[in-house]
């Protein structure tokens, strides 16, 4: 990533500051008002965006209703091609563009590279794949026709946690479906939005297939929702915001994806390896500073291992490297924001006054500046406690003892929310048999992370949502389906 005189260059991709792209070009808006973007190690200026105009957001709208007419009808195979040339690009970049992420998030390089680069060209790999093969037209037992055709005008709203990744979680399978799209990413992270928006122009995509604003949630992210000029709309974020967009889009009569977060527990049966089981969820629950919706929060653990769990729990906590993201020695990154920061003390220093035993090393923030948080280990605390209850989003990783087997499972269900969950054990059948009582969109059997091609659905029971990413489930959710009764020329009437 190269800071240039108004505008951010990545690798060969320039885009400008204090610009959105609207109908396959640049806007820039000197009158907006501007929204700083900070380095959240640093807390130094990286770059700013703008508060889009409500006249550009109806503009943005607009450019994708022109365009799905043509984009709708064009066949699955040039879809697929742009997507493939958009993975071409992004693996051409994969350096700058795993340092933009990691400037933006604070997330550690190795892991940023990771998850924001090489799993987001494999999710573009794997539509493409989806946009040949699926079975867009064909007959069903009755003889009519049964056509799978563009939902529509899509509208992303992504988060800041995996910004890369859940845009291309999002658009991808749009795209792959004939749909359009206008995208909002998060105003913490918005860089890598308008990067991929300028590495769709330099592949040719079609004006206005896809389009990118910027703004506030409160203040662009409403006003999109508002305007209702959209057919899909596909959220990632809290369960608060989720329930407005749900209500905006149940009242419009519009497809919608919720993403809305998890409390997921992970189940260590008793035959299974605790040593291995307790440092692997640790390892899992902190990934990007534990800023993972679907992290493993909670350690389920049978009451006579509580204390070698939680034991084995401060060993790995305190090994963790805390510092400049972009070194190669570091493991665990700041959070995203000051108010984020914020928001994670208050949870463990609650639990602290609560009575819970909370093991928190005191080292120094290396530099003095950024948003760091000792990560914690809290255990003895109450089932009904907001540390165990509530969405964290920080390094915090709370260890509780079950009595039996019925015990722990109504413990791993006892949440109001369903995204995923782990289950541990010595024996892969049983986990398995175990897991199918989990109330949980996915389930990991000992540790098993994201398999290759990520075509696994993903998403939530409960309060965790509404849909699913990723592979044929998440391309259905971008699908309408039409059927066209009636016989063809030549068949038996």
């Amino acid at each position: 990533m190269v800071m240039k005189s108004g505008g951010v260059q990545i690798g060969s991709v320039l885009f400008p500051e204090r610009a959105v792209f609207i109908d396959g070009g640049w806007s820039t808006i000197r009158s907006a008002e501007v929204i700083p973007v900070s380095n959240p190690a640093t807390e130094e200026l990286i770059s700013e965006v703008i508060e889009t105009p409500p006249e550009y957001l109806e503009s943005a709208f607009k450019s994708a209703r022109r365009a799905l007419k043509t984009w709708s009808v064009t066949p699955p195979e040039v879809r697929a091609s742009y997507l493939e040339a958009l993975a071409t690009v992004m693996l051409r970049s994969r350096e700058e563009l795993a340092r933009l992420a990691s400037s933006e998030i604070g997330m550690p390089i190795s892991d940023a590279r990771s998850t924001q680069v090489d799993l987001p060209i494999q999710v573009l790999k794997s539509f493409a794949e989806l946009a040949r093969s699926h079975a867009w037209e064909f007959e069903d037992q009755s003889g009519s026709t049964i056509v799978h055709e563009a939902a529509g005008v899509v509208l992303a709203i992504t988060p800041w946690n995996f910004p890369v990744h859940q845009i291309v979680a999002k658009v991808a399978p749009a795209l792959a479906a004939g749909c359009t799209v206008v995208l909002k990413p998060a105003e913490l992270t918005p860089l890598n939005a308008l990067a991929i928006a300028s590495m769709c122009a330099e592949i040719g995509l079609p004006p206005g297939v896809l389009n990118v604003v910027t703004g506030t949630g409160l203040r662009a992210g409403r006003s999109l929702v508002a305007l209702a000029d959209y057919d899909v709309v596909s959220f990632t974020g809290s369960l608060a915001v989720g329930r407005q967009i749900g209500a905006a889009a149940g009242g419009a009569i519009v497809r919608m994806t919720l993403e809305l977060g998890g409390k997921s527990p992970a189940l260590v049966l008793a035959d299974a390896d605790l040593e291995s089981a307790v440092r692997t969820t640790v390892k899992n629950c902190f990934v990007n500073a534990g800023q993972k919706c679907n992290a493993p929060t909670r350690l389920l653990v049978p009451e006579g291992s509580l204390c070698d769990a939680v034991n084995i729990a401060k060993v790995v906590a305190d090994k963790y490297v805390l510092g400049d993201p972009l070194l190669e020695s570091t493991t665990m990154g700041p959070l995203v924001s000051a108010n984020q920061r914020r928001k994670v003390n208050e949870y463990i220093a609650n639990a602290t006054s609560s009575g819970a035993d909370v093991a928190r090393r005191s080292a120094d923030i290396p530099s003095g500046r950024g948003y760091f948080v000792n990560p914690a280990i809290v255990s003895k605390v109450d089932r009904d406690a907001p540390i165990v209850r509530e969405e964290v989003f920080g390094p915090v990783l709370v260890v509780q003892g079950y009595r039996s087997e019925e015990d722990a499972l109504e413990m791993a269900n006892d949440s109001e929310y369903g995204l995923s969950a782990e289950v541990w054990s010595g024996d892969q059948e049983k986990a398995r048999a175990v897991a199918k009582h989990i109330c949980a969109g996915q389930v990991r059997i000992n540790g098993a992370r994201t398999q290759m091609p990520p075509v696994s659905p993903f998403g939530g029971y409960k309060r965790s949502g509404i849909g699913r990413e990723l592979g044929p489930s998440g391309l259905d959710e971008f699908i309408e389906v039409k059927a066209i009764l009636g016989a063809r020329a030549g068949w038996p009437k």
